[in-house]
C-alpha cells in the first residue's frame, strides 16, 4: 500500500508514529468516508507488536521528557498550537470528510478548541501550585511529579479535539503518551504526530497507533510499563479496560455514555427550551452529552412540542461540507443499524415517532421525536448515540427529578426554566457531571469534567487533569536538623 493517502488535497501519512518514526504494518483496514461511503485509503492495522513498540518509545523518552523544566514543555505546547492554527482549513476538511461532521463546525469551533486545548494546559502547567502549609512546625509541600507513559484511547465523534483533551494535559504534566484514535475516524491523530514533531515534541514523548479494537487495546492497557489510561467511549469497553488493567492496578479515566435529561419547566423560555432541544441534533446526535431525554412540564408540553416539530422539520440533512447543512451522516453503516435497531424496537412496543423513525439513502438517519415511551423501555434507558429523542411529561420538580435521575447513567442534565431558585433547587438534586441551565454546552476547561454512575470514572480538567496525569507527592520537612555549615 502507498504510505500517504490524499484527502480533499490534504496528504495523510497512514502509518503509526513510534519513536519519532513511521512504522507501517502487515495487515490494513480501510477507512471510509461516512459522506457517502468512498474509500479514503488503507490504514496500518496495528497489533501486539506495534503496541509493544510505542510503549517502549514512550518509555524510553519518559525521563528527559519528565526532566524537561516547565517552561520549556509549555513552549513547545503553544508551538503545537500554533501549527495546529496554520492548519485549522486542512484538519477541518479531513476530520469532516473521516467522520462526517459539519465543516463549518470544525472550522468555526473545534479546530480552533484544538489549539486552544494545548494552551490551556500550557499556560496552567505554569501556574500550578499549592500553597505550602505548617503541621506542628513541620513545611508541608505538595508537588505535581510526572507519572510516566500514559495510553488514551479516544472516540470517533469528535476525534481530534477529544484526543487533545486528553493528550495536551498528559505532555504538560511531564507524561509520554500513547495514542490510539478511533478505527472510523484515524486521519487527524496521525496530521497531529506531524504536526507535533514539526514544533519540536521530542521522539518518543507522543506516539500514535491505529488498530481494531481489542487486536491492539488490550496489549495496551495491560502493559505493565503504562502509568496511566484515559479512555473516552462506551461502557462495555470500559469494563474491558477496567479488567485489563486490574492486573497492574493502572489508574483509569473513564468518559462514558450518556442518557442526559432535558427538563422543561412551564415557567422557561419557550423558545430558548426549544433551541436547546434542537440543539440536541448536533453531529447528527454522536454527542456524548446529548440531552436526548426531553422531560417537559404537562401545561406547556404541547405548545413545546408544536414549535419543536416547526423548528426541527426545518433543519437541512445532507451533506456535511455544504455551509447550509445542519445535520450530517451516521459515522458508519454499523451505526446507522444500531441507531435503526433502537427506533424499530420502540416503535413495535408502541412509541409514536412525531418526526423521522426512518433511515434516509446512504449513512443518514432521519431526526426523530419519539413519544409515548415508558420510564422502563430499553429507547428511553439505553444510549443510541443518534439523531433520536424522546419526550415525556411530568408534574411538578419531584416527579421531574425522578425520572431525569432514573436511568444508570449521569454525565450531564440541562435544565430549562425562568426561576432561580428552582433552577438551585433542582440542580442540587440531579446526578450529574455537568448540568446546564438555560445553556448547553458550555465548556470551561478549567472545570472539572466526567460522569456519575456508569457514565464515568473520575473528573479531568483544570488542577483535576493534572492530579490525574500526575503522582502528587506530599513532602514534610522539619525545622530543625539541617547541618547549619549548608545553610
Amino acid at each position: 500500500m502507498s504510505d500517504n493517502i490524499t484527502v480533499a488535497g490534504v496528504s495523510v501519512d497512514t502509518r503509526h508514529w513510534i519513536g519519532g518514526e513511521r512504522v507501517a504494518s502487515a495487515g490494513t483496514f480501510t477507512d471510509h468516508s461516512p459522506i457517502d461511503g468512498t474509500a479514503l485509503g488503507e490504514i496500518a492495522r496495528g497489533g501486539a507488536a506495534e503496541a509493544e513498540a510505542a510503549v517502549a518509545a514512550a518509555r524510553d523518552a519518559f525521563p528527559a521528557w519528565a526532566a524537561t523544566p516547565r517552561a520549556e514543555r509549555a513552549r513547545i505546547l503553544h508551538a503545537i498550537a500554533d501549527g495546529v492554527e496554520k492548519r485549522i482549513e486542512e484538519l477541518a476538511i479531513v476530520e469532516t470528510t473521516d467522520n462526517g461532521a459539519l465543516l463549518r463546525s470544525h472550522r468555526r469551533g473545534v479546530m480552533p478548541r484544538v489549539a486552544h486545548n494545548f494552551r490551556f494546559f500550557a499556560d496552567w502547567l505554569l501556574r500550578l501550585d499549592h500553597e505550602d502549609f505548617e503541621t506542628r512546625g513541620h513545611t508541608n509541600h505538595v508537588s505535581w511529579d510526572p507519572a510516566g507513559p500514559c495510553v488514551l484511547i479516544t472516540p470517533w465523534n469528535a476525534p481530534l479535539m477529544l484526543a487533545t483533551w486528553k493528550v495536551a494535559p498528559a505532555l504538560a504534566a511531564g507524561d509520554t503518551v500513547v495514542l490510539k484514535p478511533a478505527e472510523w475516524s484515524p486521519l487527524t491523530a496521525s496530521l497531529l504526530a506531524d504536526i507535533a514533531a514539526e514544533a519540536g515534541l521530542p521522539a518518543g514523548v507522543l506516539n500514535v497507533v491505529q488498530g481494531y479494537g481489542s487486536e491492539i487495546g488490550d496489549a495496551l492497557t495491560s502493559h505493565p510499563d503504562v502509568r496511566r489510561i484515559s479512555f473516552t467511549g462506551s461502557v462495555p469497553t470500559a469494563r474491558r479496560i477496567a479488567a485489563s488493567a486490574a492486573a497492574n492496578l493502572t489508574p483509569l479515566s473513564l468518559e462514558l455514555g450518556g442518557k442526559s435529561p432535558l427538563l422543561v419547566f412551564a415557567d422557561a423560555d419557550l423558545d430558548l427550551a426549544v433551541d436547546l432541544a434542537v440543539e440536541q441534533y448536533d453531529n447528527a446526535g454522536q454527542v456524548c452529552l446529548a440531552a436526548t431525554r426531553l422531560l417537559v412540564e404537562e401545561p406547556v408540553a404541547e405548545e413545546f412540542t408544536r414549535r419543536f416539530v416547526e423548528k426541527a422539520t426545518a433543519l437541512r440533512q445532507g451533506d456535511p461540507r455544504d455551509e447550509g447543512t445542519d445535520v450530517g451522516p451516521t459515522i458508519h453503516p454499523r451505526q446507522l443499524e444500531k441507531i435503526d435497531g433502537f427506533v424499530q424496537r420502540a416503535l413495535a412496543a408502541g412509541a409514536r415517532a412525531v418526526i423521522g423513525g426512518h433511515r434516509k439513502e446512504g449513512q443518514y438517519y432521519a431526526p426523530t421525536l419519539l413519544t409515548d415511551v415508558a420510564q422502563d423501555s430499553e429507547i428511553v434507558q439505553e444510549e443510541v448515540f443518534g439523531p433520536v429523542l424522546t419526550l415525556q411529561t411530568f408534574t411538578g420538580e419531584d416527579e421531574a427529578v425522578r425520572l431525569a435521575n432514573d436511568t444508570r447513567f449521569g454525565l450531564a442534565a440541562t435544565v430549562a426554566t425562568g426561576d432561580r431558585e428552582r433552577a438551585e433547587r433542582v440542580t442540587a438534586r440531579l446526578v450529574a457531571g455537568t448540568v446546564w441551565v438555560n445553556c448547553f454546552f458550555v465548556r470551561d476547561l478549567q472545570a472539572p469534567f466526567g460522569g456519575s454512575r456508569q457514565s464515568g470514572v473520575g473528573r479531568e480538567g483544570g488542577t483535576w487533569s493534572f492530579d490525574f496525569y500526575c503522582d502528587l507527592k506530599n513532602t514534610v520537612t522539619a525545622p530543625k536538623g539541617w547541618d547549619q555549615d549548608h545553610g
